[in-house]
């Protein structure tokens, strides 16, 4: 007996109970795969599996519903695996331990896999049943999702022939979700050339630190601090008052995070390092009377005692310390290079750049300066470009390519995945609105994410398509305390059935 047995609806929390059962890690979908094809060979129903382990499993039309279009039901198959510091389960071979409390399913230590493990059960249940009314469906089920929407990208879409796309793969009962952005990595390559100082300079270390960071994409719309941004704007400002050369500059560690850190490296005439900490100290006033409010712990630090800790492009042959403890230097960037690096960076655009006229509340489009490193010959600065409108995140990715280019280097593009745009006229999102209002007596919340999401994708290789993404409520997804409302699954689960009865 297991523990969701008692539950109704039986069949979705038998076969979400029999996936949790099964390892299925991001990157470790084999299994999962091969259940979900075992199920469609049981139950006679054509199936495609492809090299990724994505699986496709198609079913007819009940009666009165064979002629009608085809609708895909799509989730992912793969789940976040975290766990307790505590707890002895394996991922890669052990099944999960469910917790049935108060109406809430949780895993015992670890990360539950609601997300997107309920979406897989809701559509084993549909092709199970012989009493659930339904147009002709397709159900997709693709990997890794979780570390980059792997599957989704590498799916073969030429078999499906739907137009309508129910996504499951949503966590607040009461929201419909009907646009994301699309995005793609974007890193400027700026040249840079050393030469040796005409004489030993200080080196300086300036760090601005404490800021409050985030998602690039959930959280830009808060209008925090960008270290990586305001360590450009301070060397600028700085250098009207006190000239110096840069060194290296260094900041954040992914491009989809809001970085909450950054430092560099100047060399300056040992005369000018007092002027260099209070031109310093000024415009850190003047950061922290802009972002007092978003970010409240900002500070920025000037260093001059660095001779264990001046980065792996050093030659430790050009680094000393003088009779007064100050470390010296004899290679620093030329004058030309650290012009150009500090102005390139300033010129860079970044956070907001618009706001959506269709919904309220939403980024349009925006980019986030989330990645600066300095190599022998060169200053990387890596964006995630983001926007629901791909012809505003491709001008976007024109404007850092100028910049780039302006400065003597180049744009290199990755990970390009494409918005998935408001559809001011969908009939499939008319028939939600009006089946939620006649189960639920209000109308459903609708809202796009400034993020990407697998339903862009998959717009973006079938074109006309009608997609909304909703699910069940789920609380702290991708960690140990996951959980899952019984009844709000129980809802959704009506929800879905309605809205199948009205695709005829």
């Amino acid at each position: 007996m297991g523990v969701l047995s008692n539950i109704e609806p039986y069949g979705v929390f038998r076969f979400f109970e029999e996936i949790c059962g099964i390892p299925h890690g991001s990157s470790d979908t084999k299994k999962i795969s091969d259940y979900l094809v075992k199920f469609a060979i049981d139950k006679n129903l054509r199936y495609i599996q492809d090299e990724s382990n994505n699986v496709i499993i198609f079913k007819d039309g009940t009666a009165g519903y064979e002629d009608s279009a085809p609708v895909m039901l799509q989730g992912h198959m793969d789940m976040v695996c975290e766990k307790d510091v505590d707890c002895d389960i394996d991922f890669e071979r052990d099944g999960l331990r469910l917790v049935l409390e108060d109406g809430v399913i949780s895993a015992d230590g670890t990360t539950l896999g609601g997300d997107d493990g309920i979406a897989v059960a809701f559509a084993l249940a549909i092709l199970d049943a012989d009493d659930i009314p339904h147009p002709p469906i397709e159900c997709v089920f693709t990997v890794d999702e979780e570390i980059g929407m792997l599957g989704a990208a590498a799916i073969d879409c030429s078999p499906l022939k739907s137009r309508i796309m129910l996504n499951l793969d949503s966590e607040d009962e009461g929201y419909l979700l009907v646009s994301c952005a699309g995005g793609a990595c974007a890193t400027c390559h700026i040249p840079v050339e050393y030469e040796n100082a005409e004489d030993d300079h200080s080196v300086v270390r300036i760090i601005v630190e404490g800021l409050t960071g985030g998602h690039s994409g959930v959280e830009i719309i808060k209008q925090r601090a960008n270290a990586d941004k305001q360590l450009a704007r301070l060397l600028y400002n700085i250098g009207r008052d006190v000239p110096y050369r840069l060194i290296s500059i260094q900041g954040g560690l992914k491009d989809n995070a809001i970085p909450n850190k950054a430092k560099a490296y100047v060399g300056i005439d040992p005369e000018d390092v007092d002027n260099f900490v209070k031109s310093a100290e000024k415009n850190e006033n003047i950061l922290r009377h802009e972002f007092g409010n978003t970010d409240p712990e900002l500070i920025v630090k000037v260093e001059t005692d660095l001779s264990d800790d001046l980065g792996s492009y050093n030659n430790a042959d050009d680094v000393q310390n003088d009779m007064y403890g100050r470390t010296m230097i004899n290679r620093v960037m030329t004058e030309k290079s650290s012009d150009i690096v500090i102005r390139s960076l300033m010129m860079m655009p970044n956070g907001i750049q618009k706001m959506s006229n269709d919904i309220e509340g939403l980024v349009q489009t925006s980019l986030n300066l989330g990645i600066l490193n300095t190599t022998e010959d060169e200053v990387t600065a890596s964006f995630s470009v983001r926007s629901s409108v791909q012809s505003e995140k491709e001008n976007l990715i024109d404007q850092l390519r100028c910049v780039s280019v302006s400065a003597g280097g180049s744009l290199e593009v990755q990970g390009d995945y494409p918005a998935w745009e408001y559809r001011h006229d969908s009939p499939l999102r008319d028939i939600m609105v009006d089946v939620f209002e006649e189960q639920y007596g209000r109308k459903p919340v609708i809202q796009a994410i400034h993020a990407g999401v697998e339903c862009g994708l998959f717009a973006g290789k079938m074109p006309g398509l009608d997609c909304v993404s909703f699910g069940p409520d789920m609380k702290n997804i991708h960690t140990s305390r996951e959980s899952m409302d019984v009844a709000s699954v129980q809802r959704t689960w009506r929800y879905t059935l309605g809205i199948l009865e009205k695709l005829k």
